[in-house]
């Protein structure tokens, strides 16, 4: 199936791009959160006359994502959890609590943002992960993880 996108997405095209994609993909994930249209000679008309309005959005969520990177870079977050006496936790610490303590933190930082590529952190210390804030931006933080006193 071909589409256009609509924003630049990770290792498939940029704005405007005419790309193919498989049918599936297209129908459960790009068409419904609104990142490609079909390419039909409509809608590819239609892009035509959007595409600065689309362009200037496309440049504000890179700023806004700048600016985020910009206030988290070098930023340290301690996360308490029950471990053992050998530093081993008691479960694991996931997406879900990393989340918790930036936002609690005062930054605003979205479950899907947050890559853990070996999975859910389960020793105590430090850990740096990756947040992907655009596809443009990365920025890297420190998550120290602390045993529970309980």
């Amino acid at each position: 199936m071909q589409v256009i996108l609509l924003e630049k997405i990770d290792n498939l095209g940029n704005l405007g791009d005419l790309v193919d994609v498989k049918a599936g993909f297209a129908r459960n994930f790009l068409l419904p959160q609104a990142k490609a249209e079909q390419a039909t000679e409509a809608n590819i008309e239609a892009f035509n006359q959007r595409r600065a309005e689309l362009e200037q959005l496309q440049k504000e969520a890179l700023e806004s994502a700048q600016a985020r990177k910009n206030e988290l870079e070098g930023k340290s977050f301690t996360v308490a959890s029950r471990a053992g006496t050998e530093g081993k936790l008691f479960g694991s610490v996931g997406t879900d609590e990393i989340r918790d303590t930036i936002n609690a933190a005062g930054s605003a930082v979205e479950k899907k943002e947050i890559r853990l590529p070996e999975g859910p952190l389960r020793n105590v210390g430090e850990h740096e992960i990756t947040l992907h804030l655009h596809s443009d931006v990365d920025v890297v933080v420190v998550i120290n993880v602390v045993a529970d006193d309980e």
